[in-house]
């Protein structure tokens, strides 16, 4: 018995030690109903960054992205996911990706059909669940117009082609592609907007362009664009969508995990305090051998990452981890947990699972039982935890 949200309860004895913890997240002001009913006075992004700062004192939540369209063993399944066939619950935060729309593109750089996404998006938000959004725009100045590329993550033209070192330049007001940024710019508006229940309710959600900017990988990258350069590239893009009426939008700055960070370096291109509501970091175990060094590296960077959101009054973040194809069974509590569970950060996301390269968990590999465990700590949220 886990909370109070229509859902079977967990299979083992241990769930017993979270019962406290959903008593206290029972008594909150928020709830799975929609949280604007609470404070109607207040904006949609408002009471969603309350939202997440009052569960961020119980655990971490877990999130997962692309998590209801596909699994290692299945694609678009009604109600479907990979966490919940492990664990019995889906994910606190889902993920969803909207490269791609910027060209008008009937899916995503993930094939995901756009309609799918918020499809998904309201259901999660229905149940309770919160929604994260991540944008990889192809460069606007090797793309082909027309469409055509999705599901292809390296080609030519896509928001990791850097062939071009002066892109962000190039799309800022007075530069040559600016009036076609313009127009992509347009398309994202018009995709967030389709974000609304079936009663008119916008729907919120943390929105994390240009994240990872601390490499040199997407056409946004810092070896790419000035630190002037890519403020006013946030802003511009911020811009539009407030003038656009989106209120209901928690914005996000991530740039990626580094050795040794210190808070000069995580702040390198910050657009400020007054655009940015939440500071995360994306962070990797790429291989086997590397367990101790992602531990010290993460623990480090999340103390680094706690100490500067505190400083500014933002909610901290580890906006993207894992590892890839799980080739440790019991990563999920030997690794991940140590590593994350003394930090008062918001959630932590895994990339998706798709083919031949996965993240989360999945009843067809040999780390779901860690999951399981995983799932029961005491120090990590699902759905129906932050549920009453």
């Amino acid at each position: 018995m886990k909370n109070f949200c229509i859902f079977a309860p967990k299979y083992s004895t241990n769930s017993m030690k979270k019962m406290m913890v959903m008593a206290v997240v029972a008594m909150a002001v928020f709830s799975c109903s929609t949280p604007k009913q609470a404070e109607p006075q207040k904006a949609q992004a408002q009471l969603l960054i309350e939202r997440l700062d009052t569960l961020r004192q119980k655990g971490i939540m877990y999130g997962h992205q692309d998590d209801p369209f596909y699994g290692l063993t299945w694609a678009y399944q009604q109600d479907s996911s990979d966490v919940k066939n492990v664990c019995g619950d889906y994910p606190a935060v889902m993920g969803f990706e909207l490269g791609g729309i910027e060209m008008g593109d009937v899916k995503s750089l993930d094939s995901v059909p756009f309609t799918k996404i918020t499809e998904e998006a309201i259901k999660h938000y229905n149940r309770g669940g919160i929604i994260t959004i991540s944008w990889h725009p192809r460069n606007p100045v090797t793309t082909i117009d027309g469409g055509g590329l999705a599901g292809q993550k390296f080609p030519e033209g896509t928001a990791w082609d850097v062939t071009d070192s002066a892109v962000v330049k190039k799309v800022l007001p007075g530069g040559e592609y600016h009036e076609k940024f313009q127009t992509w710019m347009q398309r994202l508006s018009d995709f967030l907007a389709t974000l609304k229940t079936s009663e008119g309710e916008k729907i919120p959600f943390m929105f994390r362009p240009w994240h990872e900017n601390s490499g040199s990988w997407f056409w946004w990258g810092e070896k790419l664009c000035t630190v002037e350069e890519y403020k006013a590239l946030w802003n511009m893009v911020q811009d539009k969508l407030q003038a656009d009426g989106f209120d209901n939008i928690v914005w996000a700055y991530s740039p990626g995990c580094q050795d040794h960070l210190t808070a000069e370096r995580l702040l390198d291109r910050y657009p400020g305090d007054d655009r940015v509501d939440m500071i995360g970091l994306d962070g990797y175990q790429w291989n086997p051998g590397e367990k101790d060094a992602f531990i010290a590296r993460t623990k480090q960077n999340l103390e680094v990452l706690c100490q500067v959101a505190q400083a500014h009054g933002k909610i901290p973040a580890l906006t993207e981890c894992g590892m890839k194809n799980m080739t440790e069974p019991t990563w999920w509590t030997s690794t991940l947990l140590p590593a994350v569970e003394a930090f008062p950060i918001s959630y932590l996301l895994t990339w998706r699972n798709y083919k031949d390269e996965w993240f989360g968990p999945s009843p067809a590999k040999p780390d779901a039982p860690c999951f399981v465990e995983f799932y029961e700590s005491e120090k990590t949220l699902f759905l129906k935890d932050i549920c009453k």
